[in-house]
């Protein structure tokens, strides 16, 4: 599966001057080979937490909108990073991912919120754990969010019900860029199969984010990673390697689940 990653600046508080942003990174990157384009966190307003109770899209009505339109036109499935996102009168961190035909596959609220950047004053936590999805015909996938990343009990599950590779999109700190990179390496080795990370970059104003998106394969080798710097990450995922790690360090027929608190 050839998998595009976009990493880029989110303006916050500005959804469209990032969808036109957006729009203008699939135009230059998209193929004709491409099958799937990775988004990261809170593309559509960034971490303006103050004003989403004015700004949050609703009921993902717009950002689905969007997402769908772009995978129509260039007809490739999106993992649609996250935005903010009002449901029954809350602001959530919603996840989405769209197929080629712009419908929804997928949709996860974050389930940690992030206490040093005061989300939880923001913010209304999710309640649901992230599900194995068919992203297309022959790749099960799953989509987490951010801060999620520090708690492997979330992958775990979609893991054992067969996703092969986990999409962990976020706005991660170039404070903390040490453990982005050694966290998703980790989650990739402990259950045999591809991540990748998509990161925002650059500043706005209150916060450095790191960049550094990355694609790591079943064995946790860094297969390529970006810079501080806007740019992409385009490269073929096989599938079968999933399998043959699998087979080769078979850590799901291991669990010993009756012993564990």
């Amino acid at each position: 599966m050839k998998v595009l990653v976009l990493q880029f600046r989110i303006e916050p508080a500005n959804a469209q001057q990032n969808e036109n942003k957006i729009k203008q990174l699939f135009d230059k990157n998209v193929t004709e080979h491409t099958e799937c384009v990775v988004l990261p966190e809170m593309w559509n307003n960034g971490y303006a937490l103050a004003q989403l109770n004015d700004l949050a899209d609703h009921n993902l009505q717009r950002s689905q909108q969007f997402i769908a339109q772009l995978a129509q036109d260039y007809n490739v499935a999106i993992v649609a990073g996250s935005v903010s996102n009002i449901k029954n009168d809350k602001v959530y961190n919603t996840a989405f991912t769209v197929n080629k035909s712009g419908e929804i596959i997928n949709n996860y609220d974050k389930v940690h919120l992030v206490p040093m950047l005061q989300e939880p004053d923001y913010l209304e936590a999710g309640d649901k754990v992230p599900e194995a999805f068919q992203l297309t015909d022959d790749v099960s996938a799953t989509q987490i969010i951010c801060y999620d990343l520090r708690f492997p009990e979330l992958l775990r599950y979609p893991a054992r019900e067969g996703a092969q590779i986990a999409f962990y999109v976020a706005q991660w700190p170039e404070a903390r860029k040490a453990h982005w990179r050694a966290l998703l390496q980790a989650r990739a080795i402990e259950n045999d199969m591809f991540v990748v990370g998509s990161n925002g970059c650059g500043n706005d104003g209150a916060t450095e984010y790191a960049g550094h998106s990355i694609v790591v394969n079943p064995n946790g080798e860094i297969l390529a990673e970006l810079e501080h710097e806007e740019g992409q990450i385009e490269l073929d995922l096989n599938m079968e390697e999933v399998t043959q790690q699998r087979k080769a360090i078979p850590v799901f027929e291991n669990l010993r689940k009756e012993l564990y608190k």
